[in-house]
């Protein structure tokens, strides 16, 4: 909820993304529609990892991203080697 839409609106199509962390520890976000070519997945998949490593605390010790499996909503997940980032 916002009481600047004009804001909010001009954010998203910039690219904000929200994600949202589960009480494991799980990150979700979507980063795009079935719809989109793979390349476009590509780069907001790329985006919203780095994002992720860029808001990874301080204090934080160890292996910060353990597992990436991408899925689509009701879709198997695919895994993904996080080392690659």
């Amino acid at each position: 909820v916002t009481m600047d839409i004009a804001k909010a609106i001009k954010e998203l199509k910039a690219g904000r993304i929200e994600f949202r962390v589960d009480r494991t520890g799980n990150v979700h976000a979507p980063i795009g529609k079935v719809s989109f070519d793979l390349a476009k997945l590509e780069e907001n998949f790329k985006g919203f990892m780095d994002a992720v490593l860029r808001a990874r605390p301080a204090a934080a010790k160890g292996g910060y991203v353990r597992a990436v499996t991408v899925s689509s909503t009701m879709g198997p997940g695919i895994k993904i080697e996080p080392t690659q980032f």
